[in-house]
């Protein structure tokens, strides 16, 4: 156990950082089909999510700037019956994301809504297991020219698929700029 984590992995060899690593420092790159997955002894952290951010995602995806400000892996007292695991991430404007300097580009939303679903999907499996996007559908509302936060939320977790929906919004006026339906399949 480090750092309050467990881990569990089914066919797998043995990870000594609490994301995904090797005692020697390097990554841990995994196989296909296998599945390295770790078991909080505490639910889902905003830590391990940071983590999961800095260890899992790609340079490109980093260069984002994205920010974890919540996750929900457990049901809040009076939650109310329909409430679904998930997390809030925000990606801060930047001139950098944007197509024309001015307005950010889909594909910078787009990331931030992928991005955000694999923390929520994380969050809801209590620790990180390998996922590749099989579909997703994006709706853009309105320009945008500010921060955006993304409330993710898992639908449906399956063994195999999970399903989520993305609420792409404004950081400061929470009005929607966008919304995100999609599909993940488990490595």
């Amino acid at each position: 156990m480090a750092n309050g984590v467990r881990r569990r992995s089914q066919g797998a060899r043995a990870l000594d950082d609490p994301v995904v690593g090797n005692a020697d420092g390097s990554r841990g790159e995994l196989g296909m089909g296998e599945v390295h997955q770790l078991v909080a002894t505490e639910a889902f952290s905003l830590q391990a999510a940071g983590r999961l951010v800095t260890k899992i995602f790609a340079p490109w995806v980093q260069d984002l700037a994205l920010l974890v400000e919540s996750v929900e892996a457990v049901r809040p007292a009076g939650a109310l019956p329909d409430w679904q695991p998930g997390a809030v991430v925000r990606m801060p404007f930047s001139k950098k994301i944007c197509c024309d300097g001015q307005t950010v580009s889909s594909q910078a939303l787009m990331a931030l809504a992928d991005s955000a679903m694999v923390v929520a999907c994380s969050a809801a499996w209590n620790g990180y297991r390998p996922m590749s996007t099989i579909d997703q559908t994006t709706h853009f509302l309105r320009p945008v020219t500010f921060d955006v936060v993304a409330d993710a939320r898992v639908v449906r977790i399956g063994r195999n698929t999970s399903f989520g929906r993305v609420m792409l919004l404004g950081a400061a006026d929470k009005r929607p700029v966008g919304m995100v339906a999609s599909a993940y399949s488990m490595l």
